[in-house]
């Protein structure tokens, strides 16, 4: 039987990334010790590989699929195929950013003054493209982790680090300078596997899938019934993907009413709808949205 091999990135988008497989159908599971997740799914094997590797692991056809960071994918310079971007953490939807970092009592305000000044980041490579494009003279060293903590040793002038919120940053009394760089989850394949039918197939279902997940995050579905006389104003207070689903009731003075909304103004929103005449009115969850 023919598999797909499947790279989970192991790290910050580890538990995420499975969170959404779940979401998505797919249940993986696995002992802490081991790299090889099982799945339930018999046509996909899984690995447990970590982003800063994966974009090369899926370019050699180590893997066939994987999951990781556009950073990495720039920084190693893999000449893969994106199928989607996949933009989610555990609790919603959002980007990090690759920033250029100082202590608070840091003289550097720009990038220019960073003429002559050494720089601690993972992101080495794409460090040193970025500031060769602006003519402006750095020394770039590997961190092997503990970034922040050398520059508030002061054992290097700045770091390159990724952030969310900066909050952390800010905790360690570190100042933004400048940012360099947004990033996100993408789905990634190489060009052997995508040229294979079987396995393009396969990976347009997980990437059908894992979307369908992603656009559902955040999001409830409401049904209601509403009189015809209350029909109009009931609509008028329903945001919608398209347009509220309208059905008749076997009382063909009533209709059934159902649409998705935001999780957000649900609280808020239930109670308007009673005040115009909604009745029944059912909340549930959305694993996809299609």
């Amino acid at each position: 039987m023919k598999k797909l091999k499947l790279g989970i990135p192991k790290g910050s988008l580890e538990s995420g990334t499975i969170e959404l497989f779940k979401r998505a159908g797919w249940k993986i599971s696995y002992d802490r010790r081991s790299y090889f997740p099982d799945i339930d799914d018999e046509e996909i094997s899984c690995a447990l590989i970590r982003a800063q590797e994966m974009s090369r692991y899926v370019e050699n056809g180590t893997l066939d699929l994987g999951l990781t960071g556009r950073d990495w994918i720039i920084e190693n310079e893999s000449d893969i195929v994106i199928i989607q971007d996949l933009v989610y953490s555990k609790v919603s939807v959002r980007q990090a950013r690759w920033v250029l970092v100082v202590r608070e009592d840091s003289p550097i305000q720009t990038l220019e003054d960073m003429e002559g000044k050494k720089i601690s980041t993972e992101l080495v490579n794409f460090t040193k493209k970025y500031f060769e494009e602006k003519s402006i003279n750095v020394q770039v060293e590997f961190s092997w982790g503990a970034t922040e903590a050398k520059v508030v040793e002061g054992l290097v002038d700045a770091i390159v680090e990724v952030t969310e919120t900066g909050t952390t940053l800010r905790a360690n009394k570190l100042r933004i300078v400048h940012e360099l760089m947004k990033t996100n989850t993408q789905l990634i394949t190489n060009k052997k596997a995508w040229a294979d039918p079987w396995k393009k197939r396969k990976i347009e279902q997980i990437r059908i899938l894992l979307n369908s997940s992603l656009l559902a995050i955040g999001k409830v579905g409401l049904k209601l019934n509403v009189s015809k006389e209350n029909l109009g104003r009931v609509i008028l207070l329903l945001p919608s993907l398209k347009a509220p689903t309208i059905s008749s009731l076997y009382n063909e003075e009533w209709f059934a009413v159902e649409t998705i909304v935001d999780r957000s103004i649900v609280r808020d929103l239930i109670p308007v709808l009673q005040e115009a005449g909604a009745e029944g009115i059912i909340e549930y969850s959305l694993n996809k949205v299609m």
